[in-house]
């Protein structure tokens, strides 16, 4: 995805690059800290450096930006439906900066993200609210981005996911 301008909007939306590696980390511990959760947050620069790039990125990212500043962020990655037999994309991350909001940067950053899945075939976009976080639960709202009741999200993190994967290290 070429840099382009989103009409009528003074900001512009690229894909992001190796050199904003510490543009995204500052926007996700700015993330962290808004819902009160920046002693979760461990990531460093350098793991948004290692894994966002190259032949083997675990995710991409697309950058906003207002007069050449920095005003959002969408850092998604390709995923896949069985039922629809189609590709989609999960955005892990949604920031705009406090200066760029109530500007169309989320919205427009959504639909960027959405563009981009399409063009490699993609049929859907998935995401994860954090359940507290009301003012991005309105504005999914707003687009249409409805909450499914049927799924409920589990996840395996630190001993738990250590636990499991060693399993498979007993059974070899």
């Amino acid at each position: 995805m070429p840099n382009h301008a989103v009409a009528d909007t003074g900001f512009s939306i690229r894909p992001a690059t190796a050199d904003d590696a510490e543009t995204i980390h500052r926007a996700i511990m700015d993330l962290a800290a808004y819902l009160g959760e920046q002693d979760r947050a461990v990531s460093q620069v350098e793991d948004f450096r290692r894994f966002g790039f190259g032949p083997d990125a675990a995710f991409s990212c697309l950058i906003a930006e207002a007069d050449g500043a920095f005003a959002g962020l969408s850092l998604f990655f390709p995923v896949f439906s069985t039922w629809l037999g189609k590709p989609g994309v999960y955005v892990q991350d949604l920031y705009v900066s406090p200066a760029a909001r109530g500007r169309g940067v989320g919205e427009a950053l959504l639909a960027a993200t959405a563009a981009w899945s399409q063009a490699r075939g993609g049929a859907y976009l998935r995401l994860s609210v954090d359940a507290e976080n009301r003012n991005a639960k309105a504005f999914y709202a707003r687009l249409g981005i409805g909450w499914n009741e049927n799924e409920h999200a589990h996840a395996a993190y630190e001993a738990t996911f250590e636990a499991l994967a060693s399993r498979q290290t007993r059974q070899e």
